[in-house]
């Protein structure tokens, strides 16, 4: 460029060259185009698009001059008379909505109608010209124009609610767009199959047309995706976002999506993980096209990566692991070794004639973060769970999963951004030619403190709450910060429309009604959602003998308190009796240990100030109440907890209560059934929980 402009180049035609500079980097097509701002047959970032696009539509095929500046408007001159002409037709078309509804009118609509119309002319001079139109059919605005639209009323019962989000054939849409929504709008962004080289920074090859080629003729230019994790833990909420997003666009956009296990780290795997991850996605919701496993390319990518030797694009390194940890590592001193001696090297290495750490593959290339030659293949004298021993040496990410994404044809290979770094994989690809480019606190690690998958499943939290959730942060690549909260409105969301309600009392205080009114225990039917009764009831037992929670009973009556005391009755929900207290037993400590008291029908007499939930003949069970489980936001800042997070722990993050009572009606509940204790909570029936032992 500096040939062409020498040493004088105005602010517009610097923007648009740096523009042009950081989105192509092909540097044949850089230079042709540099030319053509150079000589201002550019000039706009209209046209600078257009050229961008046509120059990715035709990587190869040599520019035809005549249909590249009619693509890109150059030589167009659109006249100040022409502007005023069309936007005086397209306001024409729209007078009598623009006459009725005034300044209320979207005057975004005609400027998009200019706009495709005029579509080499200035922007602003389009807007100016509609302004200046408008303003002269209906003259300066008036109070009445500034007065602020009402808002159309919610309905009664989307107030009621609080309800953000409806169904809508399977999908959840939230206040703004639906997850489905969202990633078919991301289809509009990203490239559409087989159109790899229109994204920006793909290199192209003489192979890459022929292979796209093959690539739409095998998939029939279906979107195919992948969730890639990696069988050495347990998914957390991070997780749930990248499930969503690669099963969640393949579906939004009638593709397929992979569960791809990228097993290639022996010692770390266990088939727990295996089995848990899977869980997981089905959990939420999905279904894997096809479920695979990096191993199963194992030999291929050995096979490549001789290749890659050959081809002067790796070689066999000593350089311990310490020695190349960083951002700035020396330069190993083996980069420039022979390519028959990387060759025979890297075969011992497959022989086991090294010790581990002794030597690696490491691929001749420059990450996007900078990071320099990354390990292609590493030795491990470790089993692996598929291969068992056939292999001791294994691929890295670094290397493995662009190839696996050509050999299985992704269409799309979505990443979170922590591997923006690492997406120097079509380097790889290329190389391999003819190959297409695409410490323990808890429990355990589904203990309901932590935010692993399986430990909100266990704490209660339904699948579809966390996709809403992730529906919610939406499909971005910027970085963002959640807080639990958020995620906890989700929750109650869904809770709040299918958890059925049952009374439970988590600290019990023992009542004896000494005029109960039938001489033996009475079924009481009691509404699983009391806002709609049509949806279902269940019967409890109502006795002589029922229990309350103790903080709804006070031996003195204190301003603002509504509930028990000697001198104010209350109501038991559901029962239609209110209770009055007669005496007040206690055992040689102090402590309140029993009631006696009267009752009488609510409709008989004036209405108590408060309604508790009780239980009579109730089921025993075992509650725990989860806390955050550090003190701080931040744990591992120094400057929040200069002591380190193991410092931050909360020593109440877990409240056992040992002898809870709940009604009866859940006894048949299973594992994970969910539930909201009336005036307590939500919960759910536990894993561990047995025939005697009912946890929540």
């Amino acid at each position: 460029a500096q040939g062409v402009l020498g040493a004088g180049v105005d602010k517009g035609t610097g923007t648009l060259l740096y523009n042009l500079a950081s989105k192509l980097k092909d540097q044949k097509r850089l230079g042709f185009l540099t030319g053509y701002i150079a000589h201002k047959k550019i000039s706009t970032d209209l046209q600078l698009n257009a050229a961008l696009d046509y120059v990715k539509s035709h990587p190869v095929d040599p520019i035809s001059t005549e249909e590249f500046e009619w693509q890109c408007g150059v030589g167009v001159v659109v006249s100040p008379e022409q502007i005023e002409d069309t936007v005086e037709a397209i306001i024409s078309k729209h007078k009598e909505l623009l006459l009725k509804e005034r300044y209320r009118f979207n005057m975004g609509l005609l400027m998009g109608e200019a706009r495709n119309q005029l579509k080499w002319a200035d922007g602003k001079i389009i807007k100016n010209e509609v302004d200046m139109q408008v303003l002269h059919l209906l003259g300066p605005k008036t109070e009445a124009d500034l007065e602020k639209k009402a808002k159309a009323p919610k309905q009664k019962a989307a107030v009621e609610n609080e309800k953000v989000e409806e169904a809508v054939e399977g999908d959840v849409k939230l206040e703004g767009k639906s997850l489905m929504e969202q990633l078919r709008g991301e289809a509009m962004k990203f490239h559409k199959p087989g159109e790899n080289y229109k994204t920006e920074g793909y290199v192209v090859t003489p192979n890459t047309m022929t292979l796209l080629q093959e690539h739409l003729e095998l998939t029939g230019g279906q979107v195919r995706t992948r969730f890639p994790p990696e069988p050495n833990g347990i998914l957390h909420i991070g997780h749930a976002k990248a499930i969503n997003f690669n099963f969640g666009y393949a579906k939004a956009n009638n593709g397929i999506c992979f569960l791809r296990y990228d097993d290639t780290n022996p010692e770390k795997e266990e088939e727990k993980y295996f089995t848990g991850i899977r869980d997981m996605v089905e959990w939420l919701g999905y279904k894997p096209y096809a479920v695979t496993h990096a191993s199963d390319n194992f030999q291929q990518l050995y096979d490549w990566a001789v290749e890659l030797i050959r081809r002067g694009h790796a070689y066999v390194c000593h350089q311990r692991v310490e020695e190349i940890k960083g951002h700035n590592p020396p330069p190993s001193p083996w980069r420039d070794r022979p390519t028959e001696e990387s060759l025979l090297l890297f075969e011992g290495m497959r022989k086991g004639k090294f010790m581990e750490g002794e030597a690696t593959l490491r691929m001749k290339l420059v990450m996007e973060d900078g990071k320099m030659d990354p390990v292609a293949y590493r030795i491990k004298y470790t089993p692996h769970h598929r291969t068992g021993d056939t292999w001791c040496i294994y691929p890295t990410y670094d290397y493995t999963h662009c190839l696996c994404d050509s050999i299985e044809h992704i269409t799309h290979s979505l990443c979170t951004k922590e591997f923006q770094a690492r997406g120097k994989g079509t380097v790889c690809c290329n190389a391999c030619a003819p190959v297409l480019t695409p410490y323990v606190l808890c429990r355990d690690w589904d203990d309901p403190r932590l935010f692993t998958l399986t430990a909100l499943r266990r704490r209660g939290f339904p699948a579809e709450a966390i996709n809403n959730f992730c529906a919610r942060v939406g499909v971005t690549v910027a970085q963002t910060t959640m807080e639990p909260h958020l995620l906890e409105a989700c929750v109650r969301e869904v809770l709040n429309d299918s958890a059925p309600r049952v009374m439970a009392v988590l600290e019990p205080l023992r009542v004896t009604i000494n005029n109960f009114p039938a001489p033996q225990q009475m079924e009481v039917k009691v509404p699983d959602f009391p806002a709609d009764e049509s949806r279902g009831s269940h019967s409890v037992h109502f006795s002589s003998t029922v229990f309350i929670e103790q903080a709804d009973f006070r031996e003195v009556t204190e301003k603002g308190y509504k509930r028990l005391t000697p001198d104010q009755p209350v109501g038991l929900r559901h029962a239609g009796y209110v209770i009055s207290v007669q005496k007040v037993i206690k055992d040689p400590s102090g402590k309140v240990v029993e009631l006696q008291v009267s009752c009488a029908r609510a409709d008989a007499r004036e209405k108590p100030k408060a309604f508790i939930q009780w239980v009579s003949n109730p089921l025993r069970c075992e509650v725990r109440l989860y806390e955050r489980l550090f003190l701080h936001k931040n744990p591992e800042d120094p400057s929040e907890v200069p002591g380190g997070f193991l410092s931050d722990i909360n020593p109440n993050s877990l409240q056992l209560i040992e002898d809870a009572m709940v009604d009866r009606s859940v006894a048949g509940a299973k594992v994970f059934d969910q539930f909201q204790f009336e005036r307590v909570g939500y919960f759910s029936v536990d894993p561990d929980s047995t025939e005697s032992k009912v946890g929540k």
